[in-house]
């Protein structure tokens, strides 16, 4: 088959590679036919994520048809069609019965990534996401194996076509859990730092909820275009507006700051030159400059959530602030199949149209062309859908 392969630092390829097969009773193949290239892929595709090996095969982000399942899979019949979450569940383990899934400690026999040296289970495996988390292999290919098959999968009715589901898998469920850690509702005041995917759908859901006002804080002028024109959000840009929290500040009413904040960003934040030297040297392991900019721009008593990823330690946290303003942190991977009936009614209502964040289709084969594409900002890109089988130059245009 072929699949999206590491080859190192932004060197990434379409190559042929074995077939995947059945390795558990409960495993299925699925064959793919829509995946996309995900912000955190790109964490991966700059060499920043630790144990990530030449061959590994991305993605997270995707859903096909089963072609196969194991003698043990019960809940799937062959011909299925399913969205596939990102986090491997069990379903049954001290963290799944708490819906708490990212936290499945049956499923990962790798290290995880958490830097501290006590011996506690690490959090689920994730699917193409280097050896940390279970070098399980991504679904950026033509098939997947897809392990905990009873658990996992999601059934999406033929009717809704794959843009309209395939974000059921990542960064629907994560803007959603990002957004309700917020609490927003009815008349919430809210910034969102990052106008990325996860950014631009919180902003949806925000918005859905009922948000009052959204700022929404980055650097490309077209991805706060279509956020000020999609979701009514007050754009600002930092190239612009060096300290955007300050400007939040005196926007609000008694300048209290906005009832929350939402990191979209994470650790490869545009920081200061002494943070971008401590994030080479290994000695720190993110910029930091978005989680203090979200400390200072929240109310007293207010929220930061964080679905940004984050890894290792941060220079210069703040943490008095954070005491003296009373702030509640909510933050982590997401529980992804906690939340997929209910945005699936959503989309089929028409309240979510995550669709519409879509600039690109692509074939797979052109993969290593969307990464670039993606990572690059060109030709003003928010959003990039790879087809597996589709012949390159299909969707040009």
């Amino acid at each position: 088959m072929r699949a999206l392969t590491y080859h190192g630092a932004q060197d990434v390829r379409v190559d042929t590679v074995p077939d995947p097969s059945i390795k558990a009773d409960d495993d299925v193949i699925l064959r793919v036919t829509a995946t996309a290239i995900c912000g955190s892929d790109l964490h991966l595709y700059h060499g920043r994520i630790p144990q990530t090996e030449p061959g590994d095969i991305f993605g997270h982000e995707f859903m096909g048809i089963v072609e196969e399942r194991g003698p043990a899979v019960t809940n799937l019949q062959v011909g299925d069609r399913v969205v596939i979450p990102f986090v491997i569940a069990c379903g049954s383990c001290f963290f799944c019965q708490h819906d708490l899934f990212a936290a499945c400690e049956t499923t990962n026999t790798d290290r995880g990534a958490i830097p501290s040296k006590k011996v506690v289970p690490p959090g689920a495996a994730l699917f193409g996401y280097s050896h940390l988390y279970g070098g399980v292999p991504g679904g950026q290919a033509d098939y997947v194996r897809v392990p905990k098959a009873n658990f996992g999968p999601f059934k999406v009715p033929t009717a809704l076509p794959d843009d309209k589901v395939l974000f059921l898998s990542d960064i629907l469920p994560t803007a959603w859990q990002a957004v309700t850690n917020a609490q927003v509702g009815k008349g919430s005041t809210l910034a969102i730092y990052g106008a990325g995917p996860v950014g631009l759908l919180s902003a949806a859901c925000a918005r859905m909820l009922g948000a009052q006002t959204i700022f929404m804080i980055d650097n490309n002028e077209y991805r706060l275009a279509f956020a000020r024109d999609a979701y009514g959000v007050i754009p600002i840009n930092f190239l612009e507006d060096d300290d955007p929290a300050d400007s939040i500040i005196r926007l609000t009413p008694g300048m209290r700051g906005v009832d929350a904040v939402i990191d979209a960003v994470g650790f490869e934040a545009k920081g200061s030159t002494a943070e971008s030297v401590l994030t080479s040297l290994k000695i720190e392991g993110s910029n930091g400059k978005a989680l203090r900019q979200s400390l200072v721009a929240v109310r007293r008593g207010g929220v930061v959530s964080v679905p940004g990823v984050y890894a290792g330690y941060i220079h210069g946290f703040m943490f008095g602030d954070a005491f003296d303003k009373g702030l509640t942190f909510k933050m982590g991977q997401t529980h992804v199949q906690k939340y997929l009936p209910e945005l699936l009614e959503h989309i089929e209502a028409g309240r979510l149209q995550p669709e519409l964040i879509v600039t690109h289709r692509l074939a797979l084969e052109e993969a290593a062309m969307g990464y670039k594409m993606f990572d690059q900002k060109k030709d003003n890109c928010r959003k990039v859908i790879l087809v597996p089988g589709a012949t390159a130059g299909t969707f040009a245009g």
